[in-house]
């Protein structure tokens, strides 16, 4: 199937590894262009080695307002398309090992530079009246992960912004959506398994085994079929999808709606 995504052009932040890294790959299959950001140079000098045309790079820490600036300075007059707000979660802990620095740490990382960003490159997509936004959260916006109070609650936050936005701008052509993945196969997930091998005494093998069997498919699920479904929500074919927030687990959510 044809996504129509030919010479379109996309930020990814987040890109150099895990789904940032998965879906410009699969959009870059598609032929679309990317300006891909992540704070891994080297990760980001080895996807330009194998996609020297059609991948501009940026080293830099998305979280920064400076990093932000310099994005889209690195932009130009390159009509933009759509954007992929994606970044590293906040450490693994409980509620009563968080202490109040550790929160404000993670309103930071999670919600506040999402905002910020977002508000700066909404004005480039409002006069073309069209644009694909997806930001890529977690399953723990639907169901509670054990140990990640600071991710499960902080993210939430961000669906109500992105909720909101995706009402007030959609008549605009614009569209806001989320992907929620479960337990997948991204270096991510080594901070659960560090987590649970901490606290049960298991080796990081062995943990994440007891991942695997958490989900109903008794696997960990691979970033690269979680960015073809991302691809689609960034194609032109999504146009009647916005303000959704979509898991992509597995199986693992135990709700019905």
């Amino acid at each position: 199937m044809n996504l129509q995504l030919n010479n379109k052009y996309f930020i990814v932040t987040g890109a150099s590894s895990g789904f940032g890294l998965a879906i410009t790959e699969a959009l870059l299959a598609e032929g679309a262009n990317i300006l891909a950001v992540a704070r891994s140079k080297d990760g980001l000098d080895t996807l330009k080695s194998r996609f020297p045309s059609g991948v501009t790079t940026l080293a830099g820490d998305i979280t920064l307002a400076a990093t932000q600036d310099k994005v889209l300075e690195k932009l130009g007059k390159n009509v933009l398309s759509g954007v992929v707000v994606n970044a590293g979660g906040p450490p693994a802990m409980s509620f009563c090992e968080s202490n109040l620095a550790d929160w404000d740490a993670a309103y930071q990382q999670v919600l506040r530079w999402k905002i910020e960003f977002t508000k700066k490159f909404l004005p480039l997509l409002e006069p073309h009246k069209y644009g694909r936004v997806l930001y890529i959260e977690s399953v723990s916006v639907l169901q509670p992960i054990e140990n990640l109070v600071l991710s499960n609650s902080l993210r939430m936050a961000v669906v109500g912004f992105v909720k909101t936005l995706s009402q007030e701008k959609a008549h605009t052509g614009i569209t806001f959506n989320i992907a929620a993945p479960g337990y997948h196969a991204t270096a991510a997930m080594l901070r659960l398994f560090r987590k649970r091998s901490d606290l049960m005494g298991l080796t990081l093998e062995e943990a994440k085994h007891t991942y695997e069997l958490e989900s109903p498919m008794q696997k960990l699920g691979d970033p690269h079929d979680f960015a073809k479904f991302a691809v689609w929500l960034l194609s032109p074919y999504s146009k009647f999808v916005t303000g959704v927030t979509y898991p992509f687990d597995g199986g693992l959510l135990k709700s019905s709606m």
